[in-house]
C-alpha cells in the first residue's frame, strides 16, 4: 500500500530537521507513494524548506509549546500544511483535511485536533503574523544568512535573495563532441520543449519548464547532461590540451569531468577523485552513459592517495566543498542545516585541500579552484591565505567577462532565470 504523500513529506522534512541533507532523506520516499503523487511529495519537500524560516515564524507563534523532538515529522507535516495554505493552489479546505488526515498515517492520532486548530488558526490570524514577522523570517531566509548576504552583497542581496526563493530554472549541458547546440535546440523544439541557449556557457540550454530526463532527446544515447550554466564554465576555464594530464579532485557527481571529456577527448589521463566512494559511484555512471572514461579515485585531496605522483598533473580542477550558499535554491536545505559557524571549518578544509593538492600540479600547470558559495571567507580570503604561504603560487590573469570582480577571482550570483552561483579563480604554478 502506497504511502500517504503529506506524510511522506512529512517524514522527509523530520528527517532533514534531525541533521540529514534532502538529497539523503528523500529519495528513500519517493518510491513510497503512488506514481502520480511524487510530483507532488517534490514540491512539498522543496517548497517547505524554501520557505522553512517563514513557516517555523509561524509555528512558533501558534503553537503554546514547542513541539518535542521526537515529533518532528509533525514539525514537518505543520510546515507541509502551512505551505500549501500561503504558497499553492489547494484550496485551503483540502490542504486542512489533508494534512490533518495525514497524522493517522504517521501513526500520530493524537496530532489530528493539533494539526486541524494550528492550520484553522493560520487562516483566521494570518494577516497578524506577517505583521509580527522580522524582515529575514519575511523572505525565508536565518536572520545569520539574510544578514550576511547584505553584508557582503548590499546591492544584490534582494536579487540573490529572490532567488534562493525560486525554484531553479532546468539547465542542460549539450555534448558538443556529439552535436552543436543549435542542432540540439531543434530536436528539442522538434519534442515540444521550450528552450533557449544560455548566455554563459557556449554548451548551456534552458529548459522552459522542467521535464523527466527520459523524455529529453537522445538523453540515454549521451547527446545532453542536466547541468547548471554555472558550474559549465569550469570545463572551458581548465582549457585542457591534447596529451596533457588532468585531476578532477573534488569530482561527485561528475559533470565537470565529464564535460572536459568532451571538450577535450585527446587526454593523456584525468583522474576524477572524491573522498565518497558512494557518491563516486554516480561519476562511473555518468562517465558510461556519455560513452566516456577516466580513471576513479576514492581519495581525500588533503591528503592525496600514493597513486598520484608529485608534479604529475598539468591541469588540476578544485571543486571544494563548501558552504552551498550559491546553489540554496537547488538544496533548500542549507538554510536549516548550515550554521554560521561552519563557514570558518570550510575555510580551513578549503585551504587543506589546496596545500595537499599543490605539489601534484606540474611547473607551469594550473588549478581551478571552484566553490558553489558567495562568501569571501571561503573565495578569496582562502585564495589570498593560500598565495601568501606558497611563493610558487600565482594568480593567473583573466579576461573573464562575467561575474562580479573580487579580490582574487570572479563571482557568479544567483538569479532567477540564470546560473546559480559560482566563485572561479585560477592559480599557475611557477618555475
Amino acid at each position: 500500500m502506497a504511502l500517504d504523500t503529506r506524510a511522506a513529506a512529512a517524514s522527509v522534512l523530520g528527517e532533514v530537521l534531525a541533521g540529514r541533507s534532502l538529497n539523503q532523506a528523500l529519495p528513500p520516499f519517493v518510491d513510497q507513494v503512488e506514481p502520480r503523487d511524487r510530483g507532488l511529495l517534490r514540491q512539498l519537500c522543496y517548497g517547505s524548506l524554501r520557505q522553512a524560516p517563514r513557516l517555523q515564524a509561524f509555528l512558533e507563534r501558534l503553537l503554546d509549546k514547542p513541539l518535542k523532538e521526537r515529533d518532528r515529522d509533525i514539525q514537518g507535516l505543520l510546515w507541509c500544511g502551512l505551505y500549501q495554505l500561503e504558497s499553492t493552489r489547494i484550496p485551503d479546505h483540502a490542504a486542512v483535511a489533508a494534512t490533518v488526515g495525514a497524522t493517522r498515517a504517521l501513526g500520530k492520532p493524537w496530532a489530528r485536533g493539533l494539526a486541524n486548530a494550528i492550520l484553522r488558526r493560520f487562516l483566521r490570524e494570518r494577516d497578524r503574523l506577517l505583521q509580527e514577522m522580522d524582515e529575514a523570517e519575511a523572505h525565508c531566509h536565518p536572520p545569520w544568512l539574510y544578514r550576511k548576504l547584505h553584508e557582503q552583497w548590499p546591492e544584490q542581496a534582494a536579487a540573490i535573495v529572490e532567488a534562493n526563493n525560486q525554484q531553479p530554472p532546468m539547465t542542460l549541458r549539450v555534448n558538443s563532441a556529439q552535436l552543436g547546440r543549435e542542432d540540439y535546440l531543434q530536436q528539442l523544439r522538434e519534442a515540444g520543449i521550450p528552450a533557449r541557449p544560455g548566455a554563459l556557457g557556449p554548451e548551456a540550454v534552458y529548459l522552459e519548464r522542467g521535464v523527466e530526463v527520459e523524455k529529453l532527446p537522445g538523453f540515454g544515447a549521451g547527446l545532453a547532461s542536466v547541468q547548471d550554466e554555472a558550474a559549465q564554465l569550469a570545463a572551458g576555464l581548465l582549457s585542457a590540451a591534447p596529451g596533457e594530464h588532468i585531476l578532477d579532485a573534488c569530482a561527485a557527481p561528475g559533470g565537470k569531468t565529464c564535460h572536459i571529456l568532451e571538450l577535450q577527448p585527446d587526454l593523456g589521463r584525468l583522474v576524477a577523485m572524491d573522498v565518497d566512494k558512494a557518491r563516486l559511484q554516480r561519476v562511473g555512471e555518468n562517465l558510461e552513459r556519455l560513452g566516456l572514461s577516466a580513471e576513479l579515485v576514492a581519495g581525500d585531496g588533503a591528503r592525496p592517495p600514493a597513486g598520484l605522483a608529485a608534479g604529475e598533473f598539468d591541469r588540476i580542477l578544485v571543486d571544494a566543498p563548501c558552504s552551498a550558499s550559491g546553489v540554496i535554491r537547488r538544496h533548500p536545505d542549507v538554510k536549516l542545516l548550515r550554521r554560521p559557524g561552519d563557514l570558518p571549518q570550510l575555510a580551513d578544509q578549503q585551504l587543506a585541500i589546496l596545500r595537499g593538492l599543490w605539489p601534484l600540479l606540474k611547473p607551469g600547470g594550473r588549478l581551478l579552484y571552484a566553490t558553489c558559495s558567495l562568501f569571501d571567507e571561503e573565495n578569496s580570503a582562502v585564495v589570498r591565505q593560500f598565495l601568501q604561504a606558497h611563493g610558487d603560487a600565482a594568480l593567473c590573469a583573466t579576461a573573464w567577462s562575467w561575474g562580479e570582480a573580487t579580490a582574487c577571482g570572479k563571482q557568479l550570483l544567483p538569479s532567477r532565470e540564470g546560473p546559480d552561483g559560482l566563485f572561479y579563480s585560477l592559480l599557475q604554478k611557477e618555475g
